[in-house]
């Protein structure tokens, strides 16, 4: 093997987390620690830092030690170098969320909020909700005019579409469970800003859409706009976005929530008519939340809970199915997919009606997740026939944007982590905070702007997720783990808005039920229901002749973009030792797989 050092960095403070070594280099000795560094590197095969300006997509990895399936390599790559160095899942969970924040503007974030879901080595569930707040100053009716109509393009552009950022809180939350400091975990996130990376086609198109949006909604220039269109090739730089993250680094959160980047941010909001203050920055929490736990089918899942319904929604729907023989079905037949579609339309009505904020509504997770209840809501399920959805008593939902973003880590001692994170739209609110270099979030648009009135998907809110200030948004964002056991099994999360979780529950059956590959489980033709409106979203590649089938059945089937970007990684065991770790990322974007 050939192996080629164009440069090495020295950090011996860090030599231990470097190599593993318990023993103190000599500091005097570079020569022998150089040749530690060859013999490393060959014995990880080749292991070394990916080249920003040159790097591949891998849809699929497997090792024995830990693998990162993210959307973009080089996020992957950032927390797969973690791990490598002898951090652990969660910090290679924080680093990859931080080179995000740099390399995918689009959802990744450091304005934006998120959830973690994660089992540990020693067996404990664990979840952390760092979703965004409702400034101080917000109101119940801040998007309707004096007549009493909704405002919708200020709550989903600019500067008053944005609720305070969660992700930066949520990260140093996450701290308590990393083996390394925060200043190996940010440092890649800092050189890919500073320095760099070269972007794709897919990249260089989205940007050079959103030219339009940046232009109206900032009153900065930013580093997401130039006069020639983005190409596939160029060289993206942040430096503004550098200089924030080197704070966050020298000052942990109060380099973000307070002094210099506070700051700007409300500078930038004052600029913008947007109400973020100090105040909001400053007294921003994130909170560790008991996950959703249950039991299905000899597996313990554990996802999110409120103010995030995925947990619950994977939950009904699981619960739904289960006693039903789905794996007679079989795999995508006309029985399974109409099982799956109903179940789906159920868990949605509910979540219109009940789901929210736990902080400031009653929500009854008890109750809608038991499994008297979940009968009864099966009680007028017909097999080859269409419930039509106005017999189906509850309320409409709030969708999401679809611009979110998930990772899926695990590692060699036991921890597996999910996270997902978001902005909501693509590239949020559009605004760039003016000295910082980062997107703010336009998450007050998951609100419920007005009771009863559609938004721009078609879609009425309710008062469960009305407006409060300090109040969390509702999101459909599901990071999900399946343990089995006792030990982690699966790692499961994808974006999509409020596809994700129905996206999830098929990736969950696929695998468990029908005996798929994560590379099938995650590649296979996915569909959606979510109550309102009534119809079955299906994939360009979904089976004509399965289409045809549920038409006949009386649903209506409409044809859409993909469906979600899901990640899977799944841990196969071998008594207590782990004999391998597959990571899988989503044909549908330019996810990158990484594993050793």
């Amino acid at each position: 093997m050939n192996v080629k050092i164009e440069s090495v960095s020295f950090n011996l403070l860090k030599v231990e987390y470097l190599y593993g070594m318990k023993q103190v280099l000599h500091i005097g000795n570079r020569s022998a620690l150089l040749c530690m560094l060859l013999v490393t590197v060959i014995s990880q095969g080749a292991q070394s830092q990916m080249n920003p300006y040159q790097y591949t997509i891998s849809k699929s990895a497997t090792g024995k030690k830990g693998a990162v399936a993210s959307a973009h390599p080089l996020a992957s790559d950032a927390g797969l170098q973690v791990l490598l160095k002898g951090g652990n899942a969660f910090d290679a969970a924080v680093a990859t969320q931080l080179a995000l924040a740099v390399v995918y503007p689009g959802a990744g974030n450091l304005g934006g909020g998120g959830f973690l879901v994660a089992f540990t080595e020693k067996g404990q569930s664990i979840s952390i909700d760092y979703r965004e707040k409702a400034p101080g100053a917000a109101s119940r009716n801040m998007y309707l005019d004096k007549e009493g109509n909704p405002r919708l393009e200020l709550s989903q552009n600019g500067h008053l579409a944005s609720g305070v950022p969660g992700t930066v809180a949520g990260l140093f939350t996450t701290l308590k469970y990393c083996k390394l400091p925060i200043t190996a975990l940010i440092q890649p996130a800092i050189e890919l800003a500073e320095k760099g990376f070269v972007i794709t086609a897919a990249e260089a198109n989205s940007l050079n859409s959103t030219k339009k949006g940046f232009l109206k909604y900032n009153t900065r220039p930013t580093a997401f706009v130039k006069d020639q269109p983005w190409k596939a090739g160029d060289t993206l730089v942040q430096k503004e976005l550098a200089g924030t993250l080197k704070r966050i680094r020298d000052n942990g959160a109060a380099g973000f929530y307070e002094g210099e980047t506070a700051r700007l941010i409300t500078e930038e909001m004052q600029r913008g008519g947007g109400i973020i203050t100090l105040q909001d920055l400053r007294s921003y929490t994130a909170a560790e939340r008991t996950p959703v736990v249950f039991d299905y089918k000899g597996h313990t899942i554990i996802g999110m809970p409120m103010p995030s319904s995925g947990g619950v929604l994977t939950q009904q729907m699981l619960k739904m199915i289960e006693n039903r023989s789905i794996e007679v079905m079989g795999f995508h037949s006309k029985e399974s997919v109409q099982l799956m579609v109903e179940v789906e339309r159920r868990a949605y009505a509910d979540r219109a009606e009940f789901m929210g904020d736990q902080d400031f509504v009653k929500v009854p997770v008890k109750r809608l997740t038991s499994d008297e209840y979940l009968q009864q809501r099966m009680n007028d399920f017909v097999a080859g026939k269409a419930t039509p959805s106005t017999t189906i008593q509850a309320g409409a939902i709030q969708p999401e944007s679809e611009e979110t973003t998930h990772l899926s880590v695990a590692d060699q001692w036991g921890n597996a982590v999910a996270v997902t994170t978001t902005l909501n739209g693509g590239y949020g609110s559009m605004t760039v905070v003016g000295g910082a270099g980062f997107l703010m979030n336009n998450e007050m648009d998951d609100f419920s702007v007005k009771p009863g009135v559609a938004n721009m998907y078609g879609a009425l809110g309710k008062e469960a997720n009305a407006i409060q200030p300090g109040k969390r948004m509702l999101s459909s964002m599901t990071p999900t783990l399946v343990v089995k056991n006792n030990k982690p099994y699966l790692v499961v999360g994808t974006p999509g808005g409020t596809t994700i979780p129905t996206s999830v529950f098929q990736t969950i059956v696929n695998m468990l039920e029908f005996g798929q590959s994560p590379l099938d489980a995650v590649n296979n033709p996915k569909f959606h229901h979510q109550w309102l409106p009534d119809q079955v979203m299906v994939e360009k590649d979904f089976p004509a002749a399965l289409k045809t089938d549920l038409e006949k059945m009386g649903y209506k089937v409409t044809q859409r973009g993909q469906i979600g970007r899901t990640e899977v990684i799944r841990i196969n065991w071998k008594g207590k030792k782990i004999e391998s770790i597959e990571a899988v990322a989503d044909k549908r974007g330019e996810d990158h797989a990484s594993a050793y």
